[in-house]
């Protein structure tokens, strides 16, 4: 191994290999007895399911940042003794085959591959812990997080933290560990979600605080401007009650809170109206004086009324709004809705765009996964980045310039006469672009299909209803 290679250089008495030699090279120390040959060659007959919990301890006696986070239920996979070990035995053999010399963090991206399928299967349920790496990398790419403190209160699978570590050591001269670079906090309220992130983050050699809380009400990183860089996907439309009238937000508890300075979404019942613009207070209130911040956000938040457009107002007065990108239609696992990608900019106080705002149409611009899922490829991430390079001023990046139908810069002025809308579509000149034959017949049999399917489906549900009532009568 390289570490050990590296040891076979030193001259003189050579320092015994501790676990902080393997996570200053981005991995996480795996003792002699959690090793996959150790596991594959214990005797016929041995309990294979306590040999894994057994290493999972010793994973985590040896890698703080993971103690009571991995698993140790594997000799509960069935409930014949000897199935479980066979189901373990053959998970263990597929590991093994992969090869001990592979180049790349070949580890870290089977697990965001894994994550990626279960928030697929998961659906609705999965795009609480998964946001797609095509959207993080866009919102990493533009935030630029170079060095320094990131933040993210709804952390997820930690899915935003890692893709920063990436982008740093793709920019990196020095070729420093990235824990001295960047410093990880999280919050996230959901305690499975965090075991995931903390795990994510071991298997990419990385290490953070992140801690369990529901950042509406708990701030236990004490973040009113103390972070670099906020990058979050939170979960939209939180309403303040539920569709039952149990309350979900308290607005009681968020009284007197500084986080939520520009003030509180409140209806005339008294009642959070949506949770939108607790969350944007959230990350605006984070950023130090130089801060930046990018994060998803419903499109209905670009033009929402009454309270939550006050608050709007606010933040575009105060020069803190930098850019807004809509985004299109089946980006994410589990909604088939736009988006919108909104971006703060702290730094921007002073400069010439201090009361400008970059509006982007990104809507046309997508690859086809499948029929229910698009994403960007590296190519339109920098497509769609390079506009804001160029916004910006960044050196080296050429002369901003409005685009019909992609891109407009909008004045302070003009947002004022559009009476504070962040809507893109406001801004944009969109043009309506016709399609070809091949584009039609592809897109008619599409419908054709869906049609199909969802008329199959009716009959199915017209045959239960009319057995059920059967049966009722």
């Amino acid at each position: 191994m390289e570490i050990e290679k590296e040891r076979e250089k030193l001259t003189g008495r050579r320092p015994p290999i501790t676990p902080d030699n393997y996570k200053q090279r981005g991995v996480p120390f795996i003792p002699d007895e959690a090793a996959y040959t150790y596991l594959m060659n214990m005797p016929e007959g041995k309990n294979i399911g306590k040999a894994i919990n057994d290493a999972m301890k010793s994973i985590e006696q040896d890698n703080r940042e993971l103690a009571g986070i991995l698993p140790q239920d594997y000799t509960t996979l069935s409930t014949k003794p000897a199935e479980n070990s066979r189901i373990l035995l053959t998970l263990l053999k597929n590991f093994n085959q992969i090869p001990d010399d592979i180049e790349g963090d070949a580890f870290g991206e089977i697990y965001e591959y894994f994550l990626g399928e279960f928030a697929r299967a998961e659906g609705q349920k999965g795009g609480e812990f998964f946001t797609p790496p095509s959207i993080v990398k866009l919102l990493v790419e533009i935030v630029e997080p170079y060095h320094g403190k990131i933040f993210d209160p709804a952390c997820g699978s930690g899915g935003m933290f890692v893709q920063s570590a990436n982008f740093v050591a793709r920019h990196q001269k020095n070729k420093r560990p990235i824990m001295e670079e960047v410093g990880i906090y999280g919050q996230e309220k959901g305690a499975n979600n965090m075991r995931i992130a903390k795990m994510n983050l071991a298997i990419h050699g990385l290490s953070g605080k992140i801690e369990l809380a529901n950042s509406f009400y708990e701030d236990l990183h004490k973040s009113i401007g103390q972070f670099d860089f906020v990058l979050a996907n939170p979960p939209f439309n939180v309403k303040g009650k539920d569709k039952n009238g149990q309350m979900v937000i308290d607005p009681a508890r968020l009284h007197g809170d500084n986080r939520y300075n520009f003030g509180l979404p409140i209806t005339g019942k008294k009642e959070i109206s949506n949770a939108n613009y607790l969350w944007m207070q959230m990350f605006g209130s984070a950023l130090n004086e130089k801060g930046r911040a990018g994060f998803v956000m419903a499109n209905s938040a670009s033009d929402a009324g009454n309270a939550e457009k006050e608050i709007r107002k606010k933040m575009v007065e105060s020069v803190l709004v930098d850019v807004v990108i809509s985004v299109g239609t089946n980006m994410f696992m589990n909604a088939t809705l736009s988006c919108a990608l909104w971006f703060f900019d702290k730094g921007k106080s002073g400069k010439d765009r201090q009361n400008k705002i970059l509006f982007i149409n990104a809507q046309d611009i997508f690859s086809v996964i499948d029929r229910a899922h698009n994403e960007w490829t590296p190519e339109q991430i920098q497509e769609i980045a390079g506009i804001v390079r160029r916004f910006r001023e960044e050196k080296g990046e050429g002369k901003y310039e409005d685009i019909k139908g992609r891109c407009k810069v909008a004045t302070l002025e003009e947002i004022r006469f559009n009476d504070y809308s962040l809507n893109p579509g406001r801004y944009v000149e969109i043009i309506e672009n016709e399609m070809d034959d091949a584009d039609f017949e592809m897109r008619m049999k599409e419908l054709i299909d869906e049609f199909s399917l969802l008329t199959k489906d009716a009959y199915k549900l017209e045959n239960k209803i009319e057995t059920d009532w059967k049966k009722i009568l």
